[in-house]
């Protein structure tokens, strides 16, 4: 047979569309041409193809070969090409049967002695795979984070001859078992926080509804220590959370080679802290083949910004959509890619440039004009989208130096946040900072006198319309903490307290 089609996977964010390797032996002179729109390192396959399947004991057809990459509109990019053209040529010279390579999709990099390298995308690649119902054939360090998948049919091979073998039926090839770590992850206790009952009791609601949360204070209160906590307190992460979490990470990079497999899976919320000179690429994600930003790979997770004003303006102002949607939408001229974006922003910042406007203990020395520059690098929409605004002050000396651990720990936290978070689950789907306008409407009911107050107050403290969407928000929370069906008159006036 002159003729075979194979097929594999390419990458488009998360997403793996499906490729298929057309590979045709024809009569004259020998060549070697690779067609359908392939970038540098697809064409570049073409020595490491022959040297693989001649350092594999098979023979390399002295003819001339075509290689199409269907749809030829789809860029395709890197090495994760090499297993399936490698076979296809192997097929359409009647080394390997053509009906076996039907029921799979192959995807990996080719060493020059014919072994399998891991390419990134495993994860999305797998999923598809699945839906299409095919096994999906990748190198042995990535089998444990592709089987990760439910339901995939993931096949580990170490190189060309033994894959070869297992497709003959000769050698048949184990399905690869996800490696999941069993050990519960390790966050930061909140019982290391003494004292700040307030900024304790503002991180439990964060975790319940699902909010975002700033925290203001001079420096050393405890601020950084205080957001390090908070995916402590979280609830676990859910099944889809978990796969879209380790497709980000795997697009990304952050998997190591052949760690997983090593180590186990142990895929806990993330917390993503960029430093305060990140670009407005790094934090939303870019570059000529776009790649996610930090907000994506907090996905399900935390993202803190400590020393809120000192970012970039721009980079600020780059994060208002995302919040909102729950994904960033890149464009460029090749190609559109959209990355999941959920995560709850929790930002810290000094009232001032010297960082003690306020400060009972140390005088501040900022002028009025400074003290407004400072605060105007953080824009008024931006911190609309802020659902509780803290402010952290400095603890007595002397509870540093004898602390008195007194308050609970993060499991006492996360039991009440479980419940909460379950309640909402179960009454519309979704934590009660996601709710859509139609259910706050349904879900926020309030009596005349809880009405009458909260208008009052909104009035009084000039709330925008997404202000007091958010201030019901946070109020239906504190409501769900306190197991109570209906929004009452305490539970707007902690809620607006923290709108200051």
């Amino acid at each position: 047979m002159e003729l075979s089609v194979v097929y594999s996977r390419a990458l488009a964010g998360i997403e793996a569309p499906l490729v298929q390797v057309e590979t045709h032996l024809s009569n004259g002179l020998p060549a070697f041409h690779i067609v359908g729109l392939p970038e540098t390192a697809v064409r570049e396959s073409k020595d490491r193809v022959r040297c693989a399947i001649l350092n594999s004991h098979f023979t390399f057809p002295d003819r001339r070969i075509t290689v199409n990459l269907a749809p030829a509109d789809l860029p395709k990019a890197g090495g994760r090409f090499d297993l399936s053209i490698a076979l296809g040529i192997l097929s359409a010279s009647g080394q390997l049967p053509a009906d076996a390579l039907q029921r799979h999709e192959f995807l990996g990099e080719l060493a020059l002695d014919g072994s399998l390298r891991p390419v990134p995308g495993v994860v999305a690649a797998a999923a598809a795979a699945k839906w299409a119902g095919r096994h999906l054939v990748v190198a042995t360090s990535s089998a444990a984070l592709a089987a990760y998948v439910p339901g995939a049919g993931v096949i580990a091979a170490p190189d060309i001859l033994t894959l070869c073998a297992h497709l003959n039926g000769s050698e048949p090839i184990t399905a690869a078992c996800a490696d999941v770590c069993t050990t519960n992850p390790t966050h930061p206790d909140l019982r290391d926080v003494v004292g700040q009952e307030g900024a304790r009791r503002a991180l439990e609601i964060a975790a319940s509804g699902g909010h975002n949360l700033l925290l203001w204070g001079p420096p050393g209160t405890g601020k950084t220590l205080l957001a390090s906590r908070l995916p402590g307190i979280l609830p676990p992460p859910s099944a889809e959370d978990v796969l879209a979490g380790l497709a980000l990470r795997d697009v990304h990079g952050c998997l190591s080679e052949g760690g997983s497999a090593r180590t186990g899976l142990c895929f806990q919320r993330p917390f993503r802290s960029p430093h305060h000179s990140a670009t407005a690429a790094a934090l939303v994600g870019g570059g000529s083949r776009p790649r996610p930003g930090e907000i994506s790979l907090a996905h399900s997770g935390v993202l803190f910004l400590d020393e809120l004003p000192e970012f970039n303006r721009h980079c600020l102002e780059s994060l208002r959509e995302p919040m909102e949607s729950g994904e960033i939408t890149l464009s460029r001229a090749s190609q559109q890619v959209t990355y999941p974006a959920r995560f709850q922003l929790v930002a810290a910042m000094n009232p001032c440039p010297c960082g003690y406007f306020g400060d009972p203990e140390h005088p501040c020395r900022c002028t009025p004009d400074q003290i407004q520059r400072y605060r105007s690098r953080v824009s008024g929409p931006l911190l609309d989208r802020i659902d509780l605004h803290v402010q952290v002050n400095r603890l007595p000396p002397g509870d540093l130096l004898t602390p008195r651990y007194t308050g609970e720990d993060s499991a006492t936290v996360q039991a009440r946040v479980n419940r909460s978070r379950a309640r909402q689950e179960q009454r519309q789907g979704v934590p009660n900072a996601r709710l859509s306008p139609d259910a706050l409407a349904s879900t926020c009911l309030l009596g005349s006198i809880e009405k009458k107050a909260l208008e009052a107050a909104a009035t009084q403290m000039r709330l925008s319309g997404r202000g007091l969407h958010r201030t019901l928000r946070v109020a239906r929370t504190i409501a769900d903490l306190e197991s109570c069906e209906r929004i009452g008159l305490p539970h707007i006036s902690e809620a607006l307290g923290y709108r200051a």
